[in-house]
């Protein structure tokens, strides 16, 4: 089979219909008499919940899974043993969530992995030049050398959609893909998208960011518990408000936190050095202060020494020269046990490979953290009392003690990470990097309402994010950092233009003293 023609894909023609399907792991239904139509030229939306079964719907459309029941069918031609190598012929192509890529290997080396087809028989520099083509059509810069296991979390997402720009899909299916990134970014990508689909292929775009949704999506569909509830609306009339009814109902108020209470310096970065996993240069004298009670955003485009100084202050990392301070303790070389007995707690950018384990039961990983190397016997009675308060006080939907982490959704997952890391009257320091990452609107309120209750229980809270919606939202004080040092520190609420003219490189103003 071979993806549909320019010629066939006329605008306004069914690319994409799911119909009747049916869907369960374990006995449990995912999917419910779920249904879905995308059409060539458009770029349709698909909302729900977390847990609501978009991904899982997707997924369907890609052959990954087979459904239970149901029908598939691409260009108006129904497709039977739907499977992944039938999905890529006809042109269709996932940028997933949860990234599939090989960390050891090299960019180029994973998308001549991914994209065997289309790239077999060419040499190193000829794929080195398709690479920088795709990545010029979306407005993504990425080095074909660079090894992904050195790259952050938004440079691998660049790395995903170039993926599938490289197939060059007539069907492209996004979940998340401003998620990671910047304000800039975000808006270059939806350009992208848009001009994609205006020259005729069919975008589907799955987002909780649902100012995006009504500024760029065509048509819309709905899906709450694993069902279809509103099917192909116009999206022209829905603003933000009306796309988070149709998803949720109605939604909590959002997080307006009080003023800050700022007490004494709690975390201190002194004059912080430090190197890429390559061994290149990447943190410069970086310096801030965080109070007690007060949350400090971190603004700054993806790639920027967010990671390497996360990783750093958590003890992941060895710093160069300079010194992580937590109340009144210096770190240097010391591990992560000591800083987390002197009350740092960490709710880290990728929650399953650095917060979690995901084949261990959800007591297990409340527990993780109070282990200690060496013999010990576990009282399951207890273990299981105490995960089952936390899971009634974090509303962590879908969770038993014993249900393995792996089968909860991203937000209630999150809320599990928050759970164990703030529920701790030891609690000094709390850094959060990209905490509301691919969440819908409910738990991304949630997950903000935990870290100012954090603040205002007197913990100094340090929030790395490339949302700059969510810094706006939260913070007291937002410092900027650019190239490794921090070009500027701002207040809260300040103006939008001037955070992202310091994001993009204009260091004029407000420089950090």
């Amino acid at each position: 089979m071979v993806a549909a023609s320019p010629a066939a894909a006329a605008a306004g023609a069914e690319a994409l219909s799911l119909s009747g399907i049916d869907k369960a792991f374990d006995g449990k239904p995912a999917l419910k008499v779920a249904g879905f139509t995308a059409r060539f030229g458009q770029i349709h939306a698909l909302l729900g919940e977390n847990g609501a079964g978009k991904s899982t719907l997707m997924t369907v459309a890609t052959g990954l899974y087979a459904p239970d029941r149901g029908r598939v069918a691409v260009a108006g031609v129904p497709v039977p043993g739907f499977d992944p190598d039938i999905a890529a012929g006809l042109g269709i192509a996932m940028v997933h969530q949860h990234f599939k890529l090989v960390k050891p290997f090299t960019v180029a080396e994973n998308l001549r992995l991914a994209c065997a087809k289309a790239l077999t028989g060419l040499t190193r520099t000829e794929i080195a030049r398709r690479i920088a083509e795709a990545g010029a059509e979306a407005g993504l810069d990425l080095d074909p050398e660079a090894r992904v296991a050195d790259l952050s979390v938004a440079e691998m997402q660049r790395v995903e959609i170039v993926k599938a720009l490289i197939t060059r899909a007539r069907i492209l299916i996004l979940d998340e893909p401003t998620a990671v990134l910047a304000d800039i970014e975000a808006a270059a990508l939806l350009a992208t998208l848009r001009r994609l689909a205006d020259e005729g292929r069919a975008i589907v775009l799955i987002s909780h960011k649902l100012h995006e949704i009504a500024a760029v999506a065509d048509r819309v569909t709905v899906m709450r518990a694993g069902e279809t509830v509103a099917a192909d609306l116009p999206a022209d009339g829905l603003g933000p408000a009306e796309l988070a009814r149709l998803m949720v109902g109605e939604p909590g108020p959002a997080v307006t936190p009080a003023p800050a209470r700022p007490g004494q310096v709690r975390l201190y970065v002194n004059d912080l050095a430090g190197r890429r996993d390559d061994g290149a240069p990447m943190l410069h004298g970086v310096q801030l202060a965080v109070h007690g009670g007060e949350i400090y955003g971190l603004a700054g485009v993806g790639g920027n020494g967010q990671t390497e100084l996360a990783e750093t202050i958590a003890g992941l990392r060895r710093a160069d020269a300079g010194q992580v301070v937590i109340d009144g303790h210096a770190f240097d070389r010391q591990p992560p046990a000591a800083r987390r007995q002197a009350g740092l707690r960490i709710v880290p950018a990728d929650r399953f490979a650095a917060a979690l384990a995901a084949d261990l039961p959800v007591a297990l990983n409340l527990a993780l953290t109070g282990l200690r190397r060496g013999r010990f016997l576990l009282d399951r009675k207890a273990l299981a009392d105490r995960a089952r308060k936390l899971i009634a006080v974090h509303g962590i939907a879908g969770a038993t003690p014993w249900t393995t982490a792996r089968l909860l959704s991203g937000g209630n997952a999150q809320k599990l990470v928050l759970a164990r890391e703030l529920g701790d009257p030891a609690t000094a320091v709390v850094l959060a990097h990209s905490p509301t990452r691919g969440l819908d609107v409910r738990a991304a309120q949630a997950v903000r309402a935990s870290l100012v209750r954090a603040r205002d229980a007197g913990a100094a809270v340090l929030l790395i994010s490339d949302d700059l919606d969510e810094i706006l939202a939260l913070a007291d004080r937002i410092g900027v950092i650019n190239r490794g040092r921090i070009v500027g520190e701002l207040p809260g609420g300040a103006e939008r233009t001037a955070i992202g003219a310091l994001m993009v490189g204009d260091q004029k103003g407000h420089a950090h003293g």
